[in-house]
């Protein structure tokens, strides 16, 4: 017998729960006050995207404006844009230098400079791939004769406006002020201009756009240009056109956001904010990053709100959010108001909690969905909270694993027996690690880095073991191929994930976990179900798993099968998916699971011939620990030696069975290894799904793009991610309690006493719903102990029978009375629709939506 044994203090839980409330309510309304007051004049965030902002990480290459998200925009979504209208750039050598970034941008065929030296000083055409002429006329001091017809406000047609003109003009008056007139000629030319655009009779493009002059880096101009630009005058240059631009900026409201625009121009002086002495030579001009950066500022500001607004909605500087097609809202204001619903109709007809409870417990769970719907609606399709883009630091990223490393280790305890091979709070504990590294993987945007991605593949490739593993254990242990627990386990595994595809108006195989756990246990149910009562003949189960594999493997390599599949569902269910991506997904963890499935045959005839009890055993497992140990060696050295993880997705179908069996003999080599588990990770690992989608919207952004920003102050991200992470992991939490609850209503398992049954290695069936002791993601657990079986045929007397009893005594009575529809959510009519019935109807609504609702044109 095990000591039993905790390394870790204790914590009233109601702690958590006050603390995760609060952290929601101040979200909440901090994202009010930010909302209505700070940010009231530029709600959409246009003005912040050109005069506010900071890199992010080193090399340049990730500008965070306050409180939005840039686009990267690339040629399909500039062509897209722009089309076929004029784009005209007029001015210096730094306005060149942008426009050629620019218009590289929309074409990469085009150059990104000037194709020499003797062609700087001229004027330039290009025409790009979508027909789009972009034109830089060479004007250093905007007094040429496209500059006059600029200030005369000529009437231009729609079909020869351009769509973008940009002005920049500026460090030519102070390099040649004898020729030029210097700083107060300039400050004269740039009255006249604005004047002539303000004035003018009609629009003169869609959008204006006067650069800066640029800031310069003293100690590395020559000698003549540093005797005759001087930052003074730069100063005094941009304070005269931002004053000129903006009269109002002194304003009372200049507390809380930007002035607006006076004149129908766009000042971009977050340019100058954008330059780094280390990015210059010559002082004067700078670096092709820090240029390309912002040529891409100008399509966000030109672009963002007119490309269509489709999920991911991951442009969110100046840009609205879409508004909900009527369709779109009644869907989504039936999700929301089902909670409350059932709520108000309890009072009405009489229902009361018991005791001294504000909420009945079979309240509980249409609240928890509607009320979680609506934060994450709130969180990602509006503009409550801001949505700030990722940063990759290698010191943050290891500090923060390790912190959540300490935590889970301050949190073990030791069982006071073995509790096997496998055993749930193991694979519990296995699940909440990976989900946690995967979480911070995800917040730190840490794909690129090579070596963490192949990891990362590696965690996913986990669960799949697992939902092999448990699937095969249950079904040769168990033999049920029933309906029932096929629903029990398709309905629990995808319910909120459906929920949220049509709450966030998304793609369901988006959220790719929940459909991908759900191919697999369809491919492990036919596998183990056809001849199942020969599944005793190991060789007859063995040719079957082979002949699986042989399949799927045929089936995933032949692009046109999965092609016209998908076809036929758009065809006729009205469902959109891209086989391109899913077969990405599916392919990458081919074997896996198959992996999973001959694991758990082998840990079930070890425990049917004893061979743990051999003399030979405990010498087979050191050979075994021993072996795994050179096996993880290998594999990291293997993976952080590839070249790029393009090259290690190649091998990772191939590989990733090693490091994940190794882990399992090394888990489960000793009694203390196999009975020890981490109470935090676990606890994580039991709403492992719930934190896998919900992160999307909740804790991510932009439909993961990007990370949620709940409080004002935006440079304060540890902060946020405090606030952010307590809310997340408290809805999380609470949403697979209530998944659990309502999965057992619909496959008529009780009312939230009895739940989902999960497996285990020896085939343990446990029933579960409210408790904290249940499979939350499909790849179902282990546990070892056979004794601890419960008999399926027997079902427990629900303790809310009497409860509706008395319920229909009171309606014999005609004390009061009901809707149809409220009676039958608590089996209080004749008809009650078994589990089949439910699913149908479901299915028929989900197939009416798709079939009407209104998708938006492809972007491309």
């Amino acid at each position: 017998m095990l000591q039993h044994r905790r390394f870790a203090f204790t914590l009233n839980p109601d702690v958590y729960t006050h603390a995760s409330i609060f952290a929601i309510l101040l979200s909440l309304f901090l994202g009010l006050v930010r909302f209505l007051v700070i940010d009231r004049l530029d709600p959409i965030h246009c003005e912040a995207l050109v005069t506010r902002g900071r890199w992010l990480g080193p090399g340049f290459k990730n500008w965070q404006p306050d409180g939005c998200m840039l686009h990267a925009y690339k040629p399909v979504d500039a062509g897209t844009c722009l089309r076929s209208r004029p784009i005209v750039f007029i001015g210096d050598s730094v306005t060149r230098k942008l426009f050629f970034q620019f218009a590289n941008i929309l074409d990469p065929s085009l150059p990104s400079a000037p194709p020499n030296d003797q062609a700087k000083h001229v004027d330039h055409v290009l025409r790009s791939q979508t027909g789009a002429d972009l034109s830089f006329f060479w004007d250093p001091f905007l007094n040429s004769s496209h500059v006059d017809n600029v200030i005369s406000g000529l009437p231009l047609s729609l079909a020869h406006r351009p769509a973008l003109l940009v002005l920049g003009s500026g460090l030519w008056y102070l390099r040649y002020a004898g020729d030029s007139g210097g700083l107060s000629a300039w400050e004269a030319k740039m009255k006249i201009l604005l004047d002539g655009i303000k004035h003018a009779p009609s629009r003169l493009a869609d959008q204006i756009v006067i650069l800066p002059v640029e800031d310069i880096v003293d100690s590395k101009l020559s000698p003549e240009r540093a005797a005759t630009m001087l930052g003074s005058d730069l100063d005094a240059m941009n304070s005269d056109l931002y004053h000129r631009i903006h009269p109002d900026a002194s304003g009372y409201f200049s507390y809380f956001a930007p002035a607006r625009p006076f004149i129908p121009v766009t000042l971009p002086t977050v340019f100058n904010k954008m330059l780094d002495p280390s990015q210059t030579v010559d002082g004067l001009h700078f670096s092709d990053a820090v240029v390309r950066a912002q040529a891409n500022i100008l399509y966000n500001s030109h672009c963002n709100d007119h490309l269509p607004k489709t999920f991911p909605l991951d442009k969110t500087c100046c840009r609205s959010y879409p508004r909900p097609s009527l369709l779109y809202f009644i869907t989504l204001a039936a999700m929301v108001s089902w909670g409350p619903c059932t709520f108000l109709l309890n009072r009405r007809y009489g229902r009361r909690p018991t005791g001294d409870a504000f909420v009945a417990e079979e309240e509980i769970p249409p609240l928890v969905i509607s009320g979680s719907l609506a934060l994450i609606y709130l969180a990602d399709r509006t503009g409550l909270w801001l949505k700030e883009q990722k940063s990759f630091n290698g010191w943050t990223f290891a500090l923060v694993n390790f912190f959540c490393l300490a935590i889970g280790l301050s949190t073990v305890k030791q069982a006071d027996k073995d509790l096997g091979f496998l055993n749930r709070d193991q694979t519990d504990e296995w699940k909440g690690w990976m989900q946690v590294a995967i979480l911070i993987y995800h917040y730190y945007g840490a794909s690129k880095i090579s070596g963490i991605y192949n990891v990362i593949r590696v965690l996913v490739a986990s669960y799949l073991f697992m939902t092999g593993f448990g699937h095969t254990t249950f079904y040769l242990k168990k033999a049920d191929f029933s309906f029932s627990r096929v629903a029990q386990v398709v309905i629990r595994t995808n319910l909120y994930t459906l929920f949220l595809a049509y709450a966030m108006n998304t793609d369901y195989i988006g959220y790719y976990f929940s459909p991908l756990v759900t191919m697999w246990y369809f491919v492990v149910y036919a596998t183990l179900w056809l001849g199942a009562q020969h599944n005793e003949r190991i060789i007859f189960l063995l040719g079957k798993i082979g002949l699986s594999a042989a399949l799927v493997t045929w089936f995933m390599s032949e692009p046109w099968l999965l092609d016209a599949l998908f076809d036929v569902l758009e065809q006729f269910c009205g469902i959109r998916w891209s086989a391109r991506e899913w077969a990405f997904r599916v392919n990458l963890d081919l074997w896996i699971v198959y992996v999973g499935m001959l694991a758990a045959i082998l840990n079930i005839k070890f425990r049917e011939h004893r061979l743990t009890d051999l003399a030979q055993w405990p010498h087979a497992v050191r050979i075994a620990v021993v072996g795994s140990g050179f096996v993880l060696l290998w594999f990291f050295t293997f993976e952080l030696t590839q070249p790029d993880k393009f090259a290690y997705n190649t091998w990772h179908p191939y590989v990733s069975f090693l490091p994940v069996v190794a882990f399992v003999i090394l888990r489960n080599a000793s009694t203390i290894l196999r009975s020890a588990s981490s109470r935090a990770f676990a606890f994580i690992g039991r709403c492992s799904l719930e934190t896998f989608i919900i992160q999307y919207h909740l804790w991510l952004a932009a439909d993961t793009r990007g990370i949620l920003i709940v409080i004002p102050w935006t440079r304060s991200r540890s902060l946020n991610l405090v606030i952010t992470t307590a809310m997340f992991i408290f809805v999380s939490h609470h949403v697979s309690n209530a998944t659990g609850e309502i999965t057992s209503w619909l496959c008529g398992t009780g009312s939230g006493k009895k739940g989902l049954p999960t497996t285990t290695s020896d085939a343990g069936l446990q029933y579960v719903g409210t408790s904290s002791r249940h499979d939350r993601d499909g790849a179902l657990a282990a546990q070892d102990n056979i004794t601890e079986l419960k008999d399926v045929e027997q079902r427990p007397i629900d303790p809310s029978t009497l409860r509706r009893q008395r319920w229909v005594d009171r309606l014999a009575d005609g004390s009061s009375s009901s809707s149809q529809g409220l009676r039958l959510w608590y089996g209080d009519t004749e008809w009650k629709p078994g589990v089949g019935t439910k699913i149908a109807i479901g299915l028929g609504i989900m197939w009416a939506l798709n079939m009407l609702w209104p998708y938006p044109p492809s972007p491309h």
